[in-house]
């Protein structure tokens, strides 16, 4: 449909301005019908690029409220912008390329270092296109995967690429894209002030599997759904690169911790795991989030099909965790639960102890019913490893560091709101002001006229000025509404156990410490050298309001979306959820 609107603006752009030119229009402006037509064409791509560029921002407005409205996470979206963000360049590109051209025909190669005060500034246009070619080469799949840092650093380059389409195009055609743009600076402010703080890291279980799982101290006041991500740095292993994972905690379950899990794969994770393996007692961390669902859709089923491939089994942790406090909390039905997941060693199957928290705060599972099917797809027996043990690590906490919360707050809906409709009507105001006493008197008085270039620079100081001020206040106002929370949190006593918790999984020759792990342990069954029969199981399902989601490699997912689409089994309904980045 976006692709339809692109070439209905984009054709009756041309036939209105194709009508127009005639031989004796074109020779006044000194040239031939053919690069008049390659003129008006040029200048209708940057048009239509322009049009891509209004929707391009709000993909990645974490915070924005638009997104749940159309039933989008912030992670789910990240496609749209990564195709909004190819249309855009090849659109800017091309726009580029034939303004070369018609200079090239018309010898007039020259226009190329023109920056008019009045009008189109085409050096501010060259070096908003250069900047975004950069940024594009490195999204691409291979170079992205395999040069991540190269990629991320490059995209920085956002900045250059706004603040100089902005000199190229002036206010007045950047008020198109302005929304999206508005939004996301004030969104990327907030994340920017959030990312200040340091959090208080309380643990970190470590896995044979190269998999870790951080404990964070969590404000009681911020509550999340299953399937939530949070994005955090660790300036020991990059000041700059932000990661997400998603949130394998309930906020309801354990109300002051977030748990993440983190598998070992590209070099950021392997610093990780290394600096967690060499003795500390603290580690700074930042964390940008929780950005999640507005909704958790998964409770209206009557049962559950949960199948993951190997770090794939996190967002369903969540869940597992969710349905665990609804069934011995609060005592309601819950969904019954099959999750088939598949582990390439055993050493991975440990990652089913953390479908408990670390808190050991369930005492009862007997409601929760739950079915695990755990498939081991490289070994044809089990492992007898002595070191298949979890090693915890606790980290001594400092004055300075604060629990994971939202930066508006619980009500960050109403602030976010109210941050909104105040900056823009302060932006308003000092655009008017400006105007009215400055700009105005030397358009209509003198006989200059106001550099667009100049005009965009104070609109954009505006902008930024607006932003910051109402932000801000809003920050320390809720900053200073949780002090007394914070120092609750900061006097509690983290545990620090004698021994470090081990894996129940794989000692069987051992007591199993808790009921609810012997009540897991009776629920799992393993199977070595082989891989799961998805069509089977699914088609096995007999329940008649059965949800189901997959997580993990793509090739996994698409299959048990076509199973569930095949019309073999009406009672399948495929939950939709992107769990990639």
């Amino acid at each position: 449909m976006f692709l339809t609107l692109l070439l209905w603006s984009f054709s009756t752009y041309l036939v209105t301005s194709f009508d127009r030119i005639t031989p004796e229009s074109a020779k006044q402006d000194g040239q031939q019908i053919w690069m008049a037509k390659l003129d008006s064409a040029a200048l209708r791509l940057g048009l239509i690029g322009n049009l891509c560029c209004a929707f391009l921002f709000f993909p990645v407005t974490r915070m924005s409220s638009l997104l749940p409205l159309v039933g989008l996470t912030s992670e789910a979206s990240i496609k749209y912008h990564v195709w909004l963000g190819h249309v855009v360049m090849l659109l800017f590109s091309a726009h580029g390329l034939c303004y070369i051209i018609l200079w090239a025909a018309t010898s007039e190669l020259s226009n190329m270092l023109e920056w008019d005060a009045i009008g189109i500034s085409i050096v501010a246009g060259e070096l908003a296109l250069i900047s975004g070619l950069f940024m594009w080469v490195t999204t691409f799949p291979r170079i992205r995967r395999k040069f991540f840092e190269l990629f991320f650093y490059t995209h920085q380059l956002y900045i250059i690429f706004l603040f100089f389409f902005l000199l190229h195009v002036g206010i007045a055609f950047f008020c198109l894209i302005l929304p999206g743009v508005y939004l996301f600076l004030l969104d990327r402010y907030l994340r920017f002030l959030q990312s200040r703080r340091s959090v208080r890291l309380i643990s970190a279980r470590l896995l044979p599997s190269d998999t870790v799982e951080l404990n964070f101290s969590k404000s009681s006041g911020t509550s999340f759904p299953p399937l939530s991500t949070v994005f955090i740095k660790v300036p020991s292993v990059s000041t700059l690169q932000w990661h997400p994972f998603t949130i394998s905690s309930s906020s309801n379950l354990e109300p002051e911790k977030l748990s993440i899990i983190i598998k070992k794969e590209g070099s950021w994770t392997q610093k990780l795991s290394q600096i967690l393996a060499s003795p500390l007692d603290r580690l700074d961390v930042s964390v940008e989030g929780p950005y999640g669902p507005s909704s958790s859709t998964f409770l209206r089923y009557d049962s559950l099909v949960l199948v993951s491939g190997g770090s794939g089994i996190t967002p369903f942790i969540a869940i597992i965790r969710e349905l665990i406090f609804r069934s011995t909390t609060l005592g309601s039905k819950t969904p019954s639960i099959l999750l088939v997941c598949s582990f390439k060693t055993t050493a991975d199957l440990m990652m089913l102890d953390l479908l408990l928290p670390i808190t050991g705060n369930v005492s009862d599972l007997s409601r929760l019913q739950l079915k695990v099917e755990a498939f081991i797809t490289r070994e044809k027996a089990p492992s007898s490893n002595s070191k298949n043990i979890i090693r915890t690590i606790w980290f001594k906490p400092i004055p300075s560091d604060m629990p994971v919360s939202h930066v508006l707050g619980p009500n960050s809906w109403l602030w976010l709101g109210a941050v909104i409709t105040t900056s823009f009507i302060a932006f308003l105001v000092l655009t008017g002001i400006c105007t009215r006493y400055y700009i105005y008197p030397i358009d209509h008085n003198t006989n200059e006229i106001f550099s667009y270039s100049k005009r965009a620079m104070l609109n954009l100081i505006f902008i930024i000025v607006s932003i910051a001020a109402t932000a801000s206040a809003a920050v320390l106002w809720n900053k200073k509404m949780s002090s007394m929370e914070l120092k609750q949190i900061q006097s509690m006593d983290a545990p620090t156990p004698a021994v470090s918790p081990s894996s129940w999984f794989f000692n069987a020759d051992r007591e199993l410490e808790s009921v609810p792990h012997e009540s897991i342990v009776q629920a799992t069954n393993v199977h070595f050298g082989e891989r799961p029969d998805l069509k089977r199981i699914l088609l096995e399902c007999k329940e008649p309001n059965t949800g189901v989601m997959a997580s993990g490699p793509r090739g996994l997912r698409h299959h048990v979306a076509s199973v569930c689409s095949s019309g073999l089994a009406d009672n399948l309904h495929f939950e939709s959820i992107s769990f990639s980045w």
